[in-house]
Parts: structure tokens; C-alpha cells; sequence
């Protein structure tokens, strides 16, 4: 583990704290039990992501009560799967998943978070022109490798699969669309977006 900066008593009152920043999120529960937190790992015990990487929501959660701000540049932070098992078990309501995903967001204002979802950018296009996600373009080659042709001929005939199935169109009204769009522009996620296609550009 890292080597976790110690502050002054001055330093903690010029500064917010990490755990402050992520209570005051707008993302966080209001009942979001990060100070409440003993440290008992039930968190980890249930976690497959710590089962297959390095990924530790207790060690987590306990550098952000040590306000290492380090944690917003390390790799681990992106292998959480959001199951939220973590926010399941947890004994005094405190949610490491919910936290993963505020440490993310803070990742992502930086150059190192940015390139760690470019690959997503097709759902990022997708979600602004159709209001609806899709598997990233740059995953199907992999998922078809995991998988076989089937997912590969899923990935790149899904409209005529589905025309085929009689299924109903998988777009929301134009009008709702326009709606999405407006309220993507408005929250400032186009321009994150378009923010994140300038670095894709300069690879």
C-alpha cells in the first residue's frame, strides 16, 4: 500500500477532507454510513472483485478515512463491479460500492481517469444520440473471442435479429431523445464526453 500523507491541524482546515467530499457528493445516500465504518471486512468477504484482483473495499474505504487522496490515481479503484454486495452486508450501512463510484467521478476530472474510459465512448455516443446505452464497440472483438460467433453476429446484426424475433424497436421516441439530449447537455455530461474524445484524439 501506498504511503498515506500525514496533515497538520492546519492543513485539515484549509483542506476538506476526502471523506467530507464523498458524504457531500451528490451521489452519496444521505444515509451513507462512511463514518461509521469499524473496519470488520464483511465488505471484502463478499466481494468478487477482491476475489480477482486486487480490488480491496475495506483498504478502500479505510484510505479514504486516512484522506490518501493517492486512492483517486490507483488502478484498483476501476475493478469494482458495482454489485453492491458490499451495500448489502455491511453491518452499519456504510456503502463501498456507492463510494467506488464518487471516487470514480473524481478520477475522471483528471488526465489518468480520463484515459481509463475512453473505450467507453461509444456508449457515452450512443446514449446521447439514442437516450439508450450499448456494449462499447471496442468490446465486441473481445466478447466474441470470450464467447464465439454467436456474440459476434449479435454485436453486428442486432437489428436484423431482432426484426427477425418481431421485437419492438429498441429507440425511444424522437421526442424523448430530444429530451435525454437536453438534459445530458444541461448536467454537463456532453461536454464531459466531448472532453474525453480530445484525449482519444491525441493517442
Amino acid at each position: 500500500m501506498k504511503e498515506v500523507k500525514k496533515y497538520s491541524i492546519d492543513d485539515l482546515e484549509d483542506n476538506k477532507l476526502l471523506c467530507d467530499e464523498i458524504l457531500d457528493d451528490i451521489k452519496a445516500s444521505p444515509d451513507l454510513g462512511l463514518l461509521r465504518c469499524v473496519q470488520c471486512g464483511m465488505c471484502a468477504s463478499t466481494c468478487p472483485a477482491a476475489r480477482n484482483s486486487e480490488y480491496d473495499p475495506r483498504v478502500m474505504i479505510k484510505r479514504v478515512l486516512d484522506n490518501d487522496q493517492t486512492i483517486l490515481t490507483d488502478d484498483f479503484i476501476w475493478n469494482c463491479f458495482y454489485c453492491y454486495n458490499c451495500h448489502s452486508i455491511c453491518p452499519v450501512g456504510n456503502s463501498a460500492c456507492e463510494i467506488n463510484q464518487i471516487l470514480r467521478q473524481k478520477a475522471i476530472e483528471t488526465k489518468e481517469g480520463k484515459e481509463k474510459i475512453v473505450s467507453f465512448i461509444s456508449f457515452a455516443d450512443s446514449y446521447i444520440s439514442t437516450g439508450l446505452g450499448v456494449i462499447p464497440k471496442e468490446y465486441c472483438e473481445t466478447l466474441s473471442d470470450d464467447y464465439g460467433n454467436q456474440w459476434d453476429d449479435l454485436c453486428h446484426n442486432l437489428d436484423e435479429i431482432r426484426d427477425d424475433l418481431d421485437l419492438e424497436s429498441r429507440f425511444l421516441l424522437p421526442e424523448a431523445t430530444n429530451e435525454i439530449s437536453k438534459v445530458l447537455n444541461a448536467i454537463g455530461f456532453t461536454k464531459r464526453v466531448d472532453n474525453i474524445k480530445k484525449l482519444k484524439d491525441e493517442k
